[in-house]
């Protein structure tokens, strides 16, 4: 007998653990200097000779398992399902290590999750923890999204009879404390459900008749569910606690700082120049998007649970595009959830990853992505902008492609490039060539 929460998780997970690509950062001296390089983890392997009846099934795998498919620093050329990247810090140091920046923002890294990351640096998850913020600001407002729940790699029409690339949900306002006490009453509901699905095993012991359940939920059985998102954290005296804890992240993380394009708007821009709250239970989905204006994203899971995440490379964004436009949903102002086979079928590499408490993702410029909660927990994001050529070319180009489809650009690119003129040395030199081609057009 497994809970609904519990059955979402597993079959989630049903084809094992995702692969995931462990890179550490490891500290090379040459001469006076130290510098860090980033460089893939490789398991301990055991000599066929050495192993014994105590050893683990992974060890023998290893040992069997020749070296060069060991080790790859890339996904294949055509592999549908890459290793994340996932970055292993060893000290409060390596953060700060401008290896962890170009990594991060590398353009063949859409996606890097660095494990554990709230744990090197000591950040106090507590003060985003459910209890805290109702004793913070209880009646501070909810943007609730109710949802219909399913496993992460399906999305349903509403006869349960097709998957479907359209998901909607319907839009209310709440409080902090009303949705904490729907959080918390959710869990212990789950709770109730798996102790009643245990005492029914307890009674029929040999039972094994029953039909098995089919793929496709029952329509009749929709489980509706609540997803508390965009909870903004922008006021800098209510929120004093939480904002500054924030700050002991490395600067190209951080809310603000100079080297932040979005530092340099001269305005808020609510949940991106802002940090944004989202509280979750199990199921609960932001759908797929790429960030406003292709800027990165960093998203810190505060837990207790897990949430999944699917992401894809901005190179293939206009092929998802024209899968939206197949299904009838907007792209760029639609709610979507991709069908995974479709993605494979047109060989696009998805990566795919679990986000556990304390874990930090950055979601480099461009990347296409979605989220499902696998578990109760909170998470908080915010955008920034790195002053890379690859950024903000990226940007620019969302920018106009925004105009031709009259969207509007919620970042005022050009005046944003030219308060980054008037007070920020710029180094990379394409990087100065665009900002400046881009102030010549816009004086003319």
């Amino acid at each position: 007998g497994v809970s609904r929460a519990d059955m979402l998780k597993l079959r989630s997970l049903s084809e094992g653990p995702p692969k995931e690509l462990k890179i550490r950062l490891i500290k090379v001296e040459s001469g006076d200097k130290e510098t860090f390089i980033a460089s893939e983890v490789e398991e301990r392997r055991l000599r066929m000779a050495d192993l014994t009846i105590s050893h683990c099934a992974a060890d023998v795998v290893r040992a069997r398992t020749p070296r060069s498919t060991l080790r790859r620093s890339c996904p294949e050329k055509n592999s549908t399902h890459p290793p994340p990247a996932s970055m292993y810090l060893e000290s409060k140091r390596d953060a700060f290590s401008p290896v962890l920046l170009q990594f991060c923002t590398d353009p063949r890294n859409p996606i890097t999750v660095i494990r554990g990351l709230a744990g090197s640096l000591r950040l106090n998850l507590g003060l985003f923890s459910t209890k805290t913020l109702v004793e913070a600001s209880g009646e501070h407002t909810v943007e609730v999204r109710t949802q219909v729940q399913q496993p992460s790699d399906e999305n349903w029409d509403l006869t349960g009879t097709r998957q479907i690339w359209p998901c909607e949900s319907s839009r209310s306002h709440t409080t902090i404390a009303k949705y904490a006490q729907y959080q918390a009453s959710s869990f212990q509901e789950s709770l109730q459900e798996e102790k009643e699905s245990e005492d029914e095993e307890s009674e029929e012991p040999d039972s094994t008749t029953g039909t098995p359940p089919s793929s496709a939920p029952d329509p009749k059985n929709h489980h509706i569910i609540k997803f508390g998102t965009n909870i903004d954290l922008s006021d800098a005296k209510r929120w004093k606690p939480q904002l500054q804890e924030l700050l002991k992240l490395p600067a190209f993380m951080r809310v603000t700082s100079t080297g932040n394009m979005l530092s340099h708007v001269g305005h808020t821009i609510l949940g991106m120049n802002t940090v944004q709250l989202y509280m979750k239970v199990p199921g609960s989905r932001t759908p797929g998007h790429q960030e406003n204006n292709n800027f990165c994203s960093v998203n810190i899971n505060i837990g207790p649970g897990d949430c999944e995440w699917f992401a894809v490379h901005e190179h293939y964004w206009e092929t998802i595009s024209a899968f939206c436009d197949r299904h009838g949903v907007d792209y760029l102002t639609g709610s979507w959830w991709p069908i995974l086979d479709d993605l494979y079928a047109s060989n696009i590499p998805v990566y795919r990853f679990v986000q556990r408490p304390g874990d930090l993702v950055w979601i480099n410029a461009g990347t296409v992505h979605w989220v499902q909660a696998t578990g109760w927990c909170n998470n908080i994001a915010w955008n920034v902008g790195p002053l890379t050529a690859y950024q903000y070319q990226l940007a620019l180009e969302r920018y106009e492609w925004n105009e031709v489809k009259n969207v509007k650009s919620i970042v005022p690119m050009i005046h944003v490039s030219w308060n980054v003129a008037r007070t920020v040395k710029i180094s990379d030199p394409d990087l100065f060539k665009m900002i400046k081609r881009l102030l010549f057009l816009s004086s003319k």
